[in-house]
């Protein structure tokens, strides 16, 4: 058996049909944790859809109701991007429920893992990107809301941007003093040399366009010839959010997060991770959370259809391995959803996610040096 526990249901499948999101990933993950005995049946824990007084702590009342009675207009529902249903709402209620789950039980093991979720790009008040509902938010309001925990940090490392997180808990931004570095806040060009962003905002025909180049701020830099990413800062009140993303792809508008690490297109494992670790770092000097909700996205894979990032299965490994080092060394709880994933061969994505697990059984199942 695990030490922590894996959050399930078949019901998580997304009823979309024909589509570039593989929503029947999830119960490929759970069938394969299970015949190669990385997982035993009793280590799943099934959720219940979450209340909607728990999503109405995140989302507007209007946009609500929309949901519940398939009201969204023409223009709501192409920017979901998935045709709307009444089992697609239950299906999103569901996985909000299951963050809820995994976040309440990752408090109690120290880690947990929902099989699905990592919904970052919907706003409080409509959903894009083929997401409904911003079900790592929920989940970090109702422990909010429960007095489990004060504090929480969203480490989103999805290649698309989260934008719909940033967004929710941007609240009143105070700015924050300039961290030391060894460059300019733009590696390779300076501030006025950005790009604007430019083209469409679709994400299902894997949008490239540029993002927002604003506030950005000096970050330690990692060792690397040809890195180039692009560091935006400010700071949140209760919720600290980090997102580490590809700059040329969708969303073209990024509202600012805590950290944005904005990386140029073709990154590969090394570059990657030094960024990620420099992120981590920068981020937890400056707060202290009582959670961490980790956003492991598949598509910053390279041979994901909708990315443009390099990193390989095993970098992606080494990538979960080093957001789990970090937690439990400093013993903060981590809480982890999927997210992404559309590479060329499903099995690709559905080892990628099964892998989070087993890079969180590695970390967690070895003494503290």
């Amino acid at each position: 058996m695990l030490s922590f526990k894996l959050v399930y249901s078949d019901d998580y499948y997304l009823p979309i049909g024909q589509h570039v999101f593989p929503s029947e990933k999830y119960r490929r993950i759970r069938d394969r944790l299970v015949e190669t005995k990385a997982a035993q049946p009793e280590d799943f824990l099934t959720p219940e859809p979450a209340k909607d007084e728990d999503i109405l702590l995140v989302h507007k009342p209007d946009y609500v109701h929309k949901l519940k009675t398939g009201t969204l207009s023409i223009r709501e529902e192409m920017q979901l991007e998935v045709p709307y249903s009444p089992e697609l709402v239950h299906a999103f209620w569901l996985a909000a429920g299951g963050s809820i789950l995994a976040a309440r039980q990752a408090l109690e093991d120290r880690v947990a893992i929902s099989i699905g979720g990592g919904f970052h790009h919907a706003f409080s008040d409509h959903g894009e990107g083929f997401c409904m509902i911003n079900d790592v938010a929920v989940a970090i309001r109702r422990m909010q809301h429960d007095g489990k925990i004060r504090r929480a940090m969203t480490v989103d490392c999805d290649v698309h941007q989260g934008n719909g997180t940033a967004s929710i808990f941007a609240g009143m931004r105070i700015p924050t003093k300039p961290l030391p570095s060894r460059s300019a806040p733009v590696l390779g060009r300076t501030s006025s040399e950005q790009i604007p962003p430019a083209g469409r905002n679709d994400k299902s025909l894997g949008d490239k366009s540029g993002g927002d180049a604003a506030d950005t701020t000096e970050l330690d830099t990692p060792d690397s010839d040809d890195p180039q990413a692009v560091v935006r800062q400010a700071r949140d009140g209760d919720v600290f959010t980090i997102s580490l993303h590809q700059q040329n792809n969708y969303p073209a508008w990024k509202p600012p997060s805590s950290i944005d690490v904005d990386l140029p297109d073709g990154i590969g494992d090394d570059d990657y991770l030094a960024w990620l670790d420099n992120a981590l770092s920068s981020g937890l000097r400056q707060f202290e959370p009582d959670l961490i909700c980790y956003i492991a996205g598949a598509d910053p894979y390279m041979d994901d259809q909708l990315g443009g990032l390099a990193l390989t299965l095993e970098g992606l490994q080494r990538r979960d391995e080093l957001v789990f080092k970090v937690a439990r060394v400093r013993n903060i709880p981590v809480m982890v959803t999927y997210a992404g994933g559309y590479a060329h061969n499903l099995e690709d994505t559905v080892t990628i996610h099964c892998n989070t697990v087993l890079a969180a059984k590695n970390v967690f199942a070895r003494p503290l040096a």
